[in-house]
């Protein structure tokens, strides 16, 4: 008898040890009965249920590509690229059911972008992004789609987000590809997406004599972010 009383007393207490976070914060009851080592453990074992990660902006950046003519240079085409780190905002990410992660909203301050030219980087903030009066882009999510429905550490994910760019005051509907992997405590990947100049009022550029740029543009967020 005693063998059978201490064999179900394990299982009860392995049982707690593995409810998923979201359902030991929703009872204040079942929170007590938690030993307190399932809070403070490893944090790989913190990430049954749902955590709020924040993005680390000194290992993230975001950048945009776009293609440029320039015309007193014989008509050499050029990439340019510019990139800021100042970047900011949250992902709650659901490892025991990954279609509940939610992303919060995403900000970019694109007065802090440079490229390989200075003199680039100050006519795209003076005269098209006008990032004096409109330092801040945001992204806001309304959807996402292609999540898996489970989820193995380590293992990268593809998937789409859509949501709302603000960009120069002026906000239009995107869609971004994302790919992503959850490793222990970092969460880390890279999203993509084309916009044109045009639909933000800040292109496409055009200095006569000097360069001419296209009207598409690739935009890039890689992010790192932890708990």
């Amino acid at each position: 008898m005693k063998r059978i009383l201490s064999g179900l007393l394990v299982l009860v207490f392995s049982l707690a040890a593995c409810a998923p976070a979201a359902a030991l914060t929703a009872d204040a009851s079942a929170t007590t009965s938690v030993p307190v080592q399932s809070t403070t453990s490893s944090s790989t074992a913190s990430l049954a249920g749902k955590v709020a990660f924040k993005i680390v902006p000194a290992e993230s950046k975001a950048s945009y590509e776009v293609t440029e003519t320039l015309f007193n240079q014989n008509n050499k085409i050029n990439v340019a690229v510019g990139v800021t780190q100042i970047i900011s905002g949250e992902i709650d990410a659901d490892k025991a059911n990954p279609a509940n992660t939610r992303i919060g909203p995403i900000t970019i301050d694109v007065s802090k972008f440079v490229s390989d030219s200075g003199q680039r980087d100050r006519m795209i903030q003076r005269n098209f992004l006008e990032s004096s009066k409109y330092p801040t882009a945001t992204f806001v999510t309304k959807s996402i789609t292609g999540l898996p429905a489970s989820y193995t550490d380590g293992s990268d994910y593809s998937f789409q987000i859509s949501g709302d760019l603000t960009v120069h005051n002026t906000t239009q509907p995107v869609t971004f590809q994302v790919t992503a992997k959850l490793v222990g405590d970092t969460l880390s990947g890279s999203a993509t997406t084309q916009v044109l100049m045009s639909q933000f009022g800040i292109g496409p550029i055009s200095l006569l004599g000097i360069l001419q740029t296209q009207d598409q543009v690739k935009i890039t967020f890689d992010f790192v972010a932890r708990p």
